[in-house]
């Protein structure tokens, strides 16, 4: 067995062991991993300082199932999946108020060893609370290692609950959440998109796949003069900062409207100090999200949503490793000189 795990600031290794992943309960079952994306949650483990308890990498997986336990009724060898890494309870206080991803079973749950590795074990808690969700014909291994990202998205969307029909909305972050972001959007009814970047590669990309997108990189021009001459000077409806950069969230307040909103959906270093004078988020009614994660519900509608070719996200993809070339897959991701989604296989 191979999987991948952190070696290092910046480095990661492929282990390999002789046996095989074995059941632990009735329960389990056993994925062989077909596609796997990056994450830039992965990307924070590796090469920054990730804020959350989990060190484990790897949790877009999609494959067909090896083993299943002897109470496993619903699944079966050779079904193929896409695998939930973190399930909540559903009946806990939190679960009750919406709040799945912050249920203290949420980080329990988890592969063993991980995602990122060519056979894991899915608990039993994951299967029997709607972690493993059967692929139909019409969505490849490929496409499912999107499902769990999408699913994030969606869930961002569903904590605004903004009216959305001719709205702005900018998104901080042309990376692969950003642009799964933007399909939402269009999605949704957002009539002004605009897309904030200093990744030169990124930008261009996003403008060749969505040409009626505002594409801005802020270094290089006066983006809020940019966005106030689109919006009669009011700013946006919504801003989504889908990176890690406090500079990124600072910039959001200098481009929403009064009574606006700003959802922090990028990954922040740990220890990371954010200072705003808080009488402007006051004096002008901004409402402030957090989106972390996503649950069970999110991955079931982002499926639908792949299934049904309501959102195309194929084009995101435009890099593949195998599981032995994992450092380069990391590397690539990291740089993102040329690449978007970034896709790990294995055989």
């Amino acid at each position: 067995m191979k999987s991948v795990i952190i070696s290092g600031n910046g480095t990661v290794s492929i282990t390999t062991s002789n046996g095989k992943v074995k059941l632990s309960s009735p329960g389990d079952i056993i994925v062989r991993m077909k596609a796997c994306g990056i994450c830039g949650s992965d990307l924070e483990k590796v090469f920054g300082r990730y804020g959350m308890s989990s060190a484990r990498l790897g949790h877009e997986p999609a494959g067909e199932i090896l083993e299943v336990g002897e109470n496993v009724k619903d699944f079966k060898s050779g079904d193929r999946v896409f695998v939930h890494h973190h399930v909540s309870c559903n009946s806990c206080h939190l679960c009750r108020h919406g709040n799945f991803t912050m249920c203290e079973h949420y980080q329990k749950s988890n592969f063993e060893p991980c995602g990122l590795a060519n056979e894991f074990l899915v608990p039993e808690w994951n299967v029997s609370r709607g972690g493993v969700l059967k692929l139909p014909d019409a969505v490849s291994y490929e496409q499912a290692s999107l499902i769990e990202p999408l699913a994030c998205c969606i869930r961002a969307f569903e904590k605004i609950k903004s009216s959305s029909k001719g709205e702005s909305i900018a998104i901080f972050g042309a990376g692969p959440a950003g642009l799964m972001l933007t399909c939402l959007a269009r999605l949704y009814g957002f009539s002004k998109i605009f897309i904030l970047d200093l990744n030169h590669f990124r930008l261009g990309f996003c403008k060749k796949n969505f040409p009626d997108v505002i594409t801005i990189n802020p270094e290089q021009v006066n983006f809020v003069k940019i966005i106030n001459e689109h919006t009669s000077n009011r700013g946006v409806d919504l801003s989504i900062v889908a990176t890690s950069s406090l500079h990124a969230l600072s910039n959001s307040y200098d481009i929403i409207r009064k009574g606006g909103t700003v959802m922090l959906f990028g990954v922040p270093q740990k220890g990371s100090i954010f200072q705003f004078d808080v009488a402007k988020i006051y004096s002008n009614e901004l409402s402030f999200f957090t989106s972390y994660a996503a649950s069970d519900v999110d991955t079931k509608e982002a499926l639908k949503l792949l299934a049904e070719k309501i959102v195309d996200l194929d084009f995101l993809i435009t890099h593949r490793f195998d599981l032995d070339h994992s450092q380069d897959a990391f590397n690539c991701a990291h740089k993102a000189k040329d690449c978007m989604k970034v896709i790990i296989t294995s055989k």
